[in-house]
């Protein structure tokens, strides 16, 4: 069964639009649990624009299923997870100006760092991903430097125009395949919504899909519980 992560960073990002209290992600956590959630996953930015360390310290304490931790190699969020040993880190590229990751983590190029927090974190039992646009060249790297899984970064597929998206599913389930051979778990995500996630369900040897604006976007009308309940009701009978 595919399970489904819930990414609660934008509730982070409502609540530090009036640097207040509420909404406080660790509710919302809980919440999606409730709903169905088969983990949680939050990134934790070196601006700390959205998630804190404290959210990050209360939700692995306080929630029940698998924390997935998003993190970028930046020494002060390498240090918590060290400290909370987290499920899972899922290694992403990070731009102080962008609003949203833009793209996969360049792992040929980050190849030596990765490899060495990636030994590091194993020796943790911290299972450890990386977020990557479909392409061979970095699922090979990715096997070379130790990771159990990729996620693949749907973003060019949930921006396709009608015409090209066929081709953007042609990319992920081909490097899915080839990810799925070399012996990776793989997960997927990214711009993935209510309307356009079935597809992606098809993808070869797909374990994990992490989808986060699209539910809070729908929580904010229904109520997070409700939200991921609709979402995890799409994959079990897709699936």
């Amino acid at each position: 069964m595919i399970r489904l992560g819930v990414n609660i960073d934008h509730v982070a990002t409502i609540r530090q639009a009036r640097m207040t209290d509420e909404p406080d992600p660790v509710r919302a956590a809980v919440l999606a649990e409730l709903g169905g959630a088969d983990g949680i996953t939050v990134h934790l930015r070196e601006d700390a624009r959205h998630i804190q360390k404290r959210d990050v310290r209360l939700l692995a304490r306080t929630i029940r299923t698998p924390l997935n931790l998003e993190l970028a190699l930046w020494e002060g969020v390498l240090e918590l997870a060290r400290e909370l040993t987290p499920h899972q880190a899922t290694f992403v590229p990070e731009k102080r100006e962008e609003i949203t990751t833009e793209g996969g983590l360049d792992v040929c190029e980050h190849a030596s760092r990765l490899k060495n927090v990636v030994s590091e974190f194993r020796e943790r039992g911290i299972h450890c991903a990386m977020f990557i646009d479909p392409s061979e060249s970095q699922v090979e790297k990715s096997v070379e430097i130790g990771a159990h899984a990729v996620e693949f970064h749907t973003g060019a597929y949930a921006n396709a125009e009608s015409a090209e998206k066929s081709e953007q599913l042609d990319r992920l389930f081909d490097c899915a395949l080839h990810a799925m051979k070399a012996g990776l778990s793989v997960h997927a995500g990214h711009g993935l919504t209510y309307e356009n996630v079935r597809p992606i369900l098809e993808m070869p040897g797909l374990e994990e899909v992490n989808i986060g604006h699209s539910i809070i976007s729908r929580a904010v009308l229904t109520g997070i519980e409700a939200a991921v309940a609709d979402m995890k009701d799409i994959i079990l009978r897709y699936c």
